[in-house]
C-alpha cells in the first residue's frame, strides 16, 4: 500500500497524518509538544506506525509548522512547506466551497481567504496570546477547572459578562475585577471566549472579507463555546470539519502526494527506524557579520545534519562535517 505521510510540529502540538493515493485518512497522530519537538516527532513515528497496514511503502513525507525544518531533517522529508498552504490544502480536500478558513491554535492563529479554490489573502496573529488557546488554557487553570469543562461551563451562560480581551494581561486583570463584582463564573468563561473572538476579528481579522463558507479549525475548534461565539459575532453558520485539529498535517500529507506524483522520484524517509535515533541539539554565534546570530545545528553521532537560525544562509549553505 502507498501512503503518504504528513508532519505538522507547532509550538503547542505535534501532529501526523498518514493517507492513501486516494486521499483517505488512514492512521492519524495528536500529541502535546512540551518544548521536544525531536523527541515528538519521533513519538509520532512509533505510534502512527502501529495504525498502518503491515506491509506500507511510505511514498512521500512532509513537513510543516514553526518546527518545520527541524522536523524535516530528522524525518528525511521530501518537501517542507508553510503553515498557511497546508491548511487551506487540507480543507479544500474536505470542504471545496470553503471561502474562508479561522485557524486557531495554542500559541498562534490564522486566517486564510480562499477564491476558487486558490488562496488569495492571509493574516497571522504570532505576537500576543490573547487570541490563542493558551490564553483560555491558563485562565481555565487560574480558576482551578479543565478546558473541557471551561467549555460546558462558558455554554451554560445566560449574562455574559464584556471582559476587555485585546491583551492577555488587561483580560486577566478585568476578568479578576469581574470576579470580586460577583459575577457568575459561567457568564465570565463565555465572556473570555467572546473576547478573544473579539480579538481575533478585530486583529488577525482585520480587513480581510470574511465570506461564507467559514471554517473553524485548529484545537481551539474543540470548544464550542468558542464556536457558539464566532456563530454570533459574524451572524453566520461556522463549521468545523472532521480532523479539524490536524488538519496541517493532513494538507501536508496530500501536498507531498501531489510533489512525488509530478517529479516521479523516490522518497528521501528516513524510516520508521529513525524514531530511535539518538538526535541532539546544539549552538553557536557566528562572528562571521555583527549580527552575531545563534546558529542551531541538529546532531547524530557527532556528525551536523542541519543548522539553521541565522540571517543569511551562510550556515545552511556549509556542508555537514565533523563536530569538533
Amino acid at each position: 500500500m502507498e501512503v503518504y505521510l504528513g508532519v505538522d510540529v507547532g509550538s503547542v502540538t505535534t501532529k501526523l497524518a498518514a493517507v492513501n493515493k486516494n486521499g483517505e485518512l488512514l492512521g492519524h497522530i495528536y500529541l502535546p509538544t512540551q518544548g521536544k519537538p525531536i523527541e515528538m516527532v519521533q513519538t509520532g513515528l512509533r505510534e502512527i506506525k502501529g495504525q498502518l497496514p503491515q506491509e506500507v511503502d511510505i511514498c512521500g513525507v512532509a513537513t510543516t509548522g514553526s518546527a518545520r525544518y527541524l522536523a524535516g531533517v530528522v524525518v528525511g522529508a521530501d518537501l517542507v512547506k508553510n503553515e498557511i498552504t497546508c491548511h487551506a490544502m487540507g480543507t479544500l480536500h474536505y470542504i471545496p466551497e470553503v471561502q474562508t478558513i479561522i485557524e486557531i491554535g495554542g500559541q498562534d492563529s490564522k486566517i486564510i481567504i480562499v477564491r476558487d479554490g486558490i488562496v488569495t489573502d492571509f493574516g497571522m496573529n504570532t505576537v500576543c496570546a490573547a487570541g490563542t488557546g493558551s490564553f483560555l488554557a491558563h485562565q481555565a487553570l487560574r480558576l482551578g477547572i479543565g478546558i473541557e469543562e471551561f467549555a460546558q461551563r462558558a455554554l451554560t451562560s445566560r449574562t455574559p459578562v464584556r471582559i476587555a480581551g485585546r491583551c492577555t494581561v488587561f483580560g486577566e486583570s478585568d476578568m479578576i475585577h469581574k470576579q470580586q463584582m460577583g459575577h457568575q463564573i459561567e457568564d465570565i468563561l463565555y465572556g473570555l471566549c467572546q473576547a478573544l473572538v473579539r480579538n481575533y476579528l478585530n486583529n488577525v481579522g482585520l480587513g480581510k472579507k470574511i465570506d461564507s463558507p467559514i471554517v473553524f479549525q485548529g484545537g481551539v475548534a474543540f470548544n464550542q463555546a468558542i464556536v457558539k461565539a464566532f456563530h454570533e459575532e459574524l451572524k453566520t453558520e461556522v463549521i468545523v470539519p472532521p480532523h479539524h485539529e490536524i488538519m496541517g498535517a493532513i494538507g501536508a500529507a496530500l501536498l507531498v502526494y501531489e510533489e512525488v506524483l509530478s517529479k516521479n522520484r523516490r522518497s528521501q524517509f528516513m524510516g520508521f527506524g529513525t524514531s530511535e535515533a539518538k538526535y541532539h541539539t546544539t549552538s553557536f554565534e557566528c562572528e562571521s557579520c555583527p549580527n552575531l546570530c545563534e546558529i542551531a545545528q541538529l546532531v547524530l553521532d557527532d556528525q551536523v545534519l542541519a543548522r539553521w537560525g541565522g540571517r543569511c544562509d551562510l550556515w545552511e549553505r556549509v556542508q555537514a562535517e565533523e563536530v569538533k
